[in-house]
């Protein structure tokens, strides 16, 4: 899966949320985002991996 994938595939994921839960903002969504990016900065730091190895590791589980 490539970047525009999975771009893509998150925002299939966020309409969806804003769907079902109608209360979802755009700001708790930017929020998640955030907290994925720290998460993932996290990660690189602990591993020293690069987020592209990262993500392809997370795709994978």
């Amino acid at each position: 899966m490539n970047k525009m994938e999975l771009e893509g595939k998150w925002k299939q994921v966020k309409g969806k949320f804003k769907q079902k839960y109608g209360k979802v903002t755009d700001d708790d969504v930017t929020y998640s985002e955030g907290k994925f990016d720290e998460m993932l900065g996290r990660l690189q730091e602990k591993t020293g991996k690069s987020k592209e190895e990262l993500k392809k590791e997370i795709e994978t589980l």
